[in-house]
């Protein structure tokens, strides 16, 4: 193993780079950084005044003169520079005082990612500060992070559902052989949740409430016991403050289109699968991972549609990070899963 000076005094790192999240992995240290992608800026100079977490806690709740972005939109970068600077302040803050010599950077991409997509994150990343900047679709990111064998000629199936985008890929010979990215994720539930407050409760809430919802008494399959949440916002009518109690078999209804895409996407997938590989996906049954995995029943409804055994993996919003870590820990012997 040869000596590296840059080792020393660089933090080669991964970044799994969500609509939603933005999950840094630092090589030796693993993953250190687990933020909102959002930033809050000064309206009119657009300096930068808080990112992550502590902008996320801003939204929806700012004055005229600060603006809360999320630079990302359906797992592309929607602002150039807004995402710059982002990368910028999570790169700093990994590096510390080892900026004498810049970071190797893998970043993980939606893989329907077109080449005008693919250089705006390239040249976000160099401007930020990286020497080099690797990109890996992130269900294949995903494979490499849940264990998948994904160099053997063995078919594995992984479904990636995030903030922005719904990734399902069949992997095999470190390759993947047929993929769809749907620009459906948390943050169309989310909309849809909205949406479904204002018409049938005549109640604006505002995306962090329809997030909470979702979390709390969301469903994709009738569940055992149903909930109920109290939600609170402002009526339509009488435009005062509000709460109303809201029912999981209302918030299942209002995100059975979003949901049925995914499952439809998925049917499509299979349909396109070489047969061989479909029987190893048949013996291995079908990965999901990312945030959405956690849907209550989501695995349930996808079982019952496919006919296939479903697998949740454990900790599913750090999946995709991990990957890119164990690419930057071997980035040789990676080389054939890189854009």
């Amino acid at each position: 193993m040869g000596f590296s000076l840059a080792g020393i005094i660089s933090n080669d790192v991964g970044i799994d780079l969500g609509t939603a999240n933005t999950l840094v992995y630092v090589k030796g240290a693993g993953i250190v950084v687990n933020e909102p992608s959002i930033v809050a800026l000064d309206r009119d100079a657009r300096n930068l005044l808080a990112v992550g977490t502590e902008a996320k806690e801003m939204l929806g709740r700012t004055p005229g003169e600060i603006v809360t972005v999320r630079p990302m939109k359906d797992g592309v970068i929607a602002d150039f520079e807004v995402t710059e600077e982002m990368l910028r302040y999570f790169i700093r803050k990994v590096q510390k005082k080892k900026f004498l010599v810049r970071p190797r950077i893998v970043i993980c991409v939606p893989s329907g990612v077109t080449e005008v997509e693919k250089r705006t994150v390239r040249d976000s990343a160099e401007r930020a500060g990286a020497r080099e900047v690797y990109l890996i679709p992130e269900p294949m990111a995903a494979a490499i992070g849940v264990g998948l064998p994904v160099e053997e000629p063995v078919g594995s199936m992984v479904i990636d559902i995030g903030g922005g985008t719904s990734e399902i890929a069949v992997i095999s010979l470190s390759g993947i052989v047929c993929q769809r990215s749907e620009k459906i994720g948390g943050d169309e539930m989310d909309e849809t949740i909205v949406q479904f407050m204002r018409r049938t409760h005549n109640l604006l809430i505002g995306e962090r409430t329809a997030e909470q919802i979702k979390c709390q008494i969301g469903s994709a399959y009738p569940l055992e016991e149903e909930l109920e949440a109290p939600v609170k916002g402002r009526d339509l009518v009488a435009n005062i403050p509000k709460t109303v109690n809201v029912h999981s078999e209302e918030i299942r209804e209002a995100l059975n289109e979003a949901v049925g895409a995914i499952v439809n996407a998925v049917r499509i997938s299979l349909e396109q699968t070489p047969p061989e590989l479909a029987s190893d996906i048949l013996d291995r049954g079908i990965i999901m991972t990312g945030g959405c995995a956690l849907l209550r029943g989501l695995d349930r409804r996808l079982m019952e549609e496919t006919e296939l055994p479903i697998h949740i993996i454990d900790d599913p919003l750090t999946c995709v990070a991990k990957g890119a870590g164990k690419v930057l820990e071997d980035l040789n012997g990676y080389r054939k899963v890189l854009f």
